[in-house]
């Protein structure tokens, strides 16, 4: 019989081979992230790409058909899948935010680094918050060009790492020079794997030209590059004997960068690919065989929660999202949402609900099409020629539901019968029901979530004061219900509600009161002379809408003076906002010039012309930035 000293030493020793195992037993995850990218891979059916690693990773994993991103455009997307949260919950929903989350949402990679794990990301952050640096800090044991997992200071070590591949982003697919992109990116392709754009598979949303063809075959391309970079990834870490232990994520951060896909609430714009290969020593973590495909929807908002579930950590009280996979999952999702707002210089909102079939929109800014003027894209020539063409009214019914200036206030699509989002069923007797079901759950999602879009973002600035808009949202303590109440009569209800909304005393419900006129075909000339009267509204966001309201409905000259006092305020989300509308306005604002001229000055000496405009710079820095997008563009309609 041992003794008692020996009997808790072993006892010890014990325990201390427990923890080392589980160390060992908790799996690698890596990340491979496609920039800007629609399923238009082998694996998902499509047989003009040419994607033999993706589609090889398809066969031994599993394949999601119904993955969605949050948001069609980047930033919004990552701050979601960094905090597990809604970017309309915690105010980052416009691109290149400022607003700051709470401190103790350090990214879930730092959960993972508590647990012991090694993290890396190569290199994209662009958390779309004032936090971005204490999350890089927090969540990362390098970030860097150069991060990757066999940094790791020990082998056993377990590791998250992500590795973002910007091949196919936009930059790439359609805003480079056409001799940038053969040199940078299809020279790393095969001469026999560069796509003919003679032989190119058009949407029927696109025009059948030679520079569109060519273009989309551009894009084509940058996929296969892409491809081969995954490969090499795959290979690294075959090579570090390394599969057999680590659960492997492909996917892109939201539909392509080419025209009525990226910035879009369509599928187009937000199904994005997803595939899971799950090791044999994990495939009791996900319910689907190797190979298999599943029709499930997940969404952005669950992956943080996911792979905290995964890896044995538990999920802060704080995430809005629900695991997928892993240990004790039970409900699956019955919709996603997505959010659409302002980016860059070109302000919008809109919101959406998707079933496992149907697709919900609703266009709280119908007065702008889907196809705004918007400087950076607008560098790619593909661009230019949906404006020739929409111009020349040279166009399709699908190809004018894009570029037209105008969006229904409801959208209804069956993505079954209906995948490419051409035929919109809101005024279908047949789908009456199926629309309000979706409508309902959509109003029921933006209140319990307390989407803070319906904010704008100067007024939100304003009343977020020392708190995080997540803090002041979460204590229920704006008055939420009003305000959505005001922004869901855009595009519905009557003028009277409209003028009665501008009485309010709540600024916001001004605002949405303002929009309201705006986006009517035509206004009363005593809606005219009550708009006249309510330019010098307290709320800069309000009285710029209610000038736009005037401008749009032919009184301009009246409009002019607030837009150019407000071009001109301290505040550049005011001048963003103000510039936005004065350019949208074009020739009618000549008057505007001088204004637009000073505001650019001001710009360019904050952020200089030559800062490259995919380097993010938070505060005013990227506002300077969309400032002069806006300046620029009304200043060269009288260059001419």
């Amino acid at each position: 019989m041992c003794s008692y000293k020996s009997a808790v030493r072993l006892l010890l020793l014990l325990l201390g081979y427990c923890v080392v195992l589980q160390a060992v037993e908790k799996p690698n995850i890596l990340w491979i992230t496609a920039e800007d990218m629609s399923p238009t891979l082998g694996c998902y059916g499509d047989t003009f790409a040419t994607t033999p690693n993706i589609d090889k990773l398809a066969k031994e994993g599993v394949l999601y058909s119904n993955a969605f991103a949050n948001a069609p455009v980047c930033s919004p997307s990552r701050s979601c899948l960094i905090t597990g949260c809604y970017p309309t919950s915690l105010s980052t929903q416009q691109m290149r935010s400022g607003f700051s989350i709470p401190k103790h949402m350090r990214g879930f990679p730092a959960l993972l680094r508590d647990q012991g794990y090694f993290t890396t990301n190569n290199v994209k952050t662009d958390y779309n918050t004032a936090n971005y640096k204490e999350i890089i800090e927090a969540s990362w044991s390098e970030n860097s060009n150069s991060a990757h997992w066999r940094n790791r200071p020990e082998s056993s070590q377990p590791f998250f790492s992500i590795f973002n591949l910007m091949t196919s982003h936009q930059s790439r697919s359609m805003v480079w020079p056409y001799k940038q992109f053969k040199k940078e990116i299809q020279s790393q392709i095969l001469a026999e794997d560069i796509h003919a754009p003679a032989d190119v598979p058009l949407p029927p949303y696109y025009p059948d030209t030679p520079l569109i063809r060519r273009e989309m075959a551009r894009y084509y391309d940058c996929v296969t590059a892409m491809d081969i970079q995954v490969g090499i990834i795959l290979k690294q870490l075959k090579n570090d004997n390394l599969k057999d232990n680590t659960i492997i994520f492909f996917f892109s951060d939201h539909g392509s960068g080419m025209p009525r896909h990226k910035r879009a609430l369509l599928d187009s714009g937000m199904h994005v690919p997803l595939i899971i290969y799950f090791p044999k020593k994990w495939q009791h973590l996900s319910p689907y065989k190797p190979g298999s495909t599943t029709d499930s929807l997940v969404s952005f908002v669950d992956f943080a929660s996911t792979i905290l579930n995964l890896t044995g950590v538990i999920n802060p009280i704080s995430m809005q999202g629900k695991p997928f996979l892993g240990p004790n999952v039970t409900t699956k999702r019955s919709y996603v949402y997505g959010h659409r707002d302002r980016v860059d210089e070109v302000r919008d909102l809109a919101r959406s609900v998707r079933d496992s079939r149907y697709l919900y929109i609703r266009n709280y800014m119908p007065h702008l099409g889907y196809n705004q003027p918007t400087a950076w894209p607008d560098k790619g020539e593909i661009r230019h020629e949906f404006y020739r063409l929409a111009k020349e009214k040279k166009m399709t019914p699908e190809q004018w539901h894009f570029a037209g200036p105008y969006r229904p206030v409801e959208e209804l699509y069956d993505c079954l019968n209906d995948p490419r989002n051409l035929k919109n069923l809101a005024k279908s007797k047949k789908h009456k029901n199926i629309l309000g079901r979706l409508r309902s759950e959509h109003i029921q999602h933006i209140t319990d979530t307390v989407d803070l879009g319906f904010l704008p973002e100067s007024e939100a600035w304003t009343m977020f004061g020392k708190r995080s808009g997540w803090e002041l949202g979460q204590s229920k303590s704006i008055p939420f219900n009003e305000i959505r109440n005001a922004a869901v009569q855009v595009g519905i209800a009557s003028e009277s509600e409209f003028l009665k909304n501008l009485e309010s005393e709540n600024s916001v419900v001004r605002y949405w009161g303002a929009i309201g006129l705006t986006a009517k075909k035509t206004i009363s000339n005593k809606a005219k002379g009550i708009l006249k009267t309510k330019l010098k509204d307290p709320s800069y966001a309000t009285r710029i809408e209610i000038a736009n309201a005037l401008a749009v409905h032919n009184e301009i000259n009246e409009a002019l003076p607030a837009l150019t006092d407000a071009v001109n305020h301290e505040n550049l989300i005011v001048v963003t906002h103000a510039a936005r509308t004065i350019e949208l306005l074009g020739e009618k604002a000549a008057v505007a010039k001088p204004a637009m001229k000073k505001a650019l000055a001001r710009a360019i000496k904050i952020r200089p012309p030559e800062t490259p405009a995919t380097v993010v710079l938070p505060g005013d820095k990227d506002l300077a930035m969309f400032v002069a997008f806006s300046c620029h563009a009304f200043l060269a309609i009288f260059e001419n």
